[in-house]
């Protein structure tokens, strides 16, 4: 395992391409759920910049707080609330431009302007986990980190599911 995450690439799409094999080996042969889950926001964190980014996992019919890098964030989001929690309700990817204009948006930080939550599936398909990605800007995220981001999911799913 390298300590070091190693980013090539310009555009977002390589810089995706380029750190998905090294979370891969980041978080191969470590079995302790909560390390890996914080190394790979941190090196999400240190390779885009994100605003705020971390996990929340399905505890007793709501999120809770999991690791994360960036500001303070809710420790509980019910089923259906927000941005994380209809993300699991609708067990699908949600990209918001303009968080003020979701329905029911949980304002954790005012200073979030935009959001992408992915679902984190076990083996029966269920969700057990949303990954959420925050920016202090508008219009972040696309398609290209819908896939990437998914891709991720798919290794903490691994990751989860073997805790």
């Amino acid at each position: 395992m390298s300590d070091e995450i190693i980013i090539s690439g310009e555009t977002k799409e390589e810089k995706y391409i380029s750190l998905l094999p090294q979370l891969k080996a980041l978080v191969e042969g470590e079995e302790d759920m909560i390390a890996n889950l914080a190394n790979i926001t941190a090196a999400l964190k240190q390779t885009f910049g994100f605003y705020w980014i971390g996990f929340y996992l399905v505890k007793k019919n709501e999120l809770v707080l999991g690791p994360f890098q960036g500001t303070l964030a809710c420790t509980r989001i019910a089923l259906g609330k927000g941005v994380c929690g209809t993300a699991w309700k609708e067990a699908k990817t949600i990209i918001v431009d303009d968080v003020d204009k979701f329905p029911g948006h949980i304002a954790c930080s005012s200073a979030s302007k935009s959001e992408i939550v992915v679902p984190i599936f076990d083996t029966h398909n269920k969700v057990i986990a949303v990954l959420d990605v925050d920016e202090d800007k508008y219009s972040c995220f696309d398609e290209t980190d819908k896939l990437h981001l998914e891709k991720i999911a798919a290794l903490a799913t691994s990751i989860i599911n073997h805790h």
